[in-house]
């Protein structure tokens, strides 16, 4: 039976029900529900951040972040790529069961539910700014047919590359802009020969006003930027996929071109992030406001950047389309003054999927829709004895041949092509990089793995295999 509320179920998998709403954090009448920001940049890696290593790139506002909260070492992203992330976020469920499990053209239908909409239950103002990636325009997966009251920002993922576009999408109708690409095509994509329009900065300014106009009122606000994804077509036309007004204080760095714009960037990132915790500052709202901080999947290899220069991946191997943890363990930091604890870290394994249930619980909402979720919110309240644990985590990946991985308290499975190739296993609590596959020595984890890997698989027609499988080297040589 499927309906609103519910799926088919495969097999023996668990569905994890958000957490009873009262059970670690019961808001009082003089300290109100919070505000909830979740920030996620695109294709930043593990190792990006100073406060993950760091050297190159200054990132202090972020930094500051995890100065005043709680780093996670062991967070994932929900894919490896753009849409599907975005949708085992929104919707909490992972890569086996979510509707959009690639990059490509389809829409959230209404029958998938959303945060948003689940936050609307507790009469949150919704809004988002960036990349959606999960509707198109007129369709059923728009944002604001998702639970949104507010969009500003490109609807396609493949429309994101052009950081200087013809136009925006406001809510549901186009913005145009004084931009100029001539090469633009039906979906937006091209390379500008006149750059006025900034889209990072129009989504700034964008940010900062929905801060503004509901400064009064409980909001949810959804910033999913879009830097530091490189411009694919602007790489192969002119050789620099990077797309930043100016190089800032990496100009006079001995660096090559797209090295300086990689890093001027991500910084431009920290400083949207410095505006938007201004803001809410300046409001009175930063205390009863929870900031998430994290990436969509690890760093990319386009645009000319160098992942190896920057150490991008930190400790970890893989880049982004990897299943390795360089392609889907990210950053995630969470600043909730007074609630958690400044400078703390947390080594709990956890990962974008888990965002509906901790959001829900912050809300004071009972979910009454399934999730592979589970809140981790007592987590972040130093509550960790209440803190239930994930049994694993799952992923899979239609191109390339096809991936599925999982991890499992000290384990990580990766099976290439998914249901049929052999199971690669490392103990990543002694290899962290992933160099040194074990699977032949322990025989009875490889058998209980490939159980879970077909259960946790609810087939979907949409999505298929393809393409031949890569091996590793492969992987980390090609971006796109």
């Amino acid at each position: 039976m499927t309906n609103k509320n519910s799926f088919p179920v495969s097999g023996t998998w668990p569905i994890f029900l958000a957490l009873l709403c009262n059970s670690a954090f019961t808001p009082s009448a003089a300290e109100p529900l919070p505000n909830i920001v979740y920030i996620m940049a695109d294709d930043l890696g593990y190792g990006d951040l100073g406060c993950y290593g760091q050297k190159l790139i200054k990132t202090p506002h972020i930094d500051r972040l995890a100065e005043r909260g709680m780093r996670f070492t062991d967070f994932y992203a929900g894919s490896t790529v753009c849409a599907p992330s975005r949708c085992v976020l929104m919707t909490g469920l992972h890569t086996g069961h979510c509707f959009i499990r690639g990059n490509g053209k389809d829409n959230l239908r209404p029958e998938d539910i959303t945060v948003a909409e689940v936050l609307k239950r507790a009469d949150y103002a919704t809004g988002q700014v960036g990349k959606w990636g999960l509707g198109h325009e007129g369709s059923t997966g728009m944002p604001t047919r998702q639970g949104f009251d507010f969009f500003f920002g490109y609807l396609d993922q493949h429309h994101a590359h052009l950081f200087y576009p013809t136009f925006l999408v406001k809510n549901e109708k186009r913005v145009k802009l004084r931009n100029i690409v001539p090469d633009e095509g039906q979906w937006g994509q091209g390379v500008a020969s006149k750059k006025i329009d900034y889209s990072p900065a129009l989504m700034n300014k964008e940010t900062l006003g929905f801060i503004d106009a509901h400064k009064d009122e409980r909001f949810f606000l959804y910033l999913s930027y879009t830097l530091p994804h490189a411009n694919n077509e602007a790489m192969r036309k002119t050789g620099d996929g990077t797309a930043v007004p100016s190089h800032g204080i990496y100009k006079n760095k001995k660096w090559t071109k797209q090295n300086k714009g990689q890093a001027a960037m991500v910084t431009y990132l920290d400083d949207m992030v410095g505006q938007v915790v201004k803001r809410l500052e300046t409001h009175g709202l930063d205390k009863n406001t929870v900031i998430f901080f994290t990436s969509d999947n690890g760093p990319h290899s386009e645009g000319g950047n160098n992942v190896g220069f920057f150490n991008a991946n930190g400790p970890v191997s893989g880049i982004k389309r990897a299943m390795h943890d360089g392609g889907i363990r990210v950053p995630m930091i969470v600043q909730w003054p007074a609630r958690v604890k400044a400078g703390s870290t947390t080594s709990l394994m956890a990962g974008a999927v888990d965002f509906m249930a901790t959001a829900a619980e912050i809300a004071g909402v009972k979910l009454n829709t399934p999730t592979d979720g589970i809140s981790f919110l007592p987590t972040l309240l130093g509550k960790s004895a209440e803190q239930k644990t994930h049994d694993y985590l799952y992923w899979e990946f239609y191109e390339q041949g096809s991936k599925q991985a999982l991890r499992a308290g000290k384990w990580k499975a990766i099976r290439r092509p998914m249901h049929t190739g052999p199971i690669e296993l490392y103990d990543i609590s002694k290899d962290i990089g992933e160099k040194t596959d074990v699977a032949a020595q322990h025989p009875d984890v490889i058998s209980g793995f490939e159980q879970i890997f077909t259960n946790a698989h609810t087939p979907n027609k949409r999505w298929r295999p393809s393409g031949k499988p890569r091996n590793r080297e492969q992987e980390q040589s090609e971006g796109r």
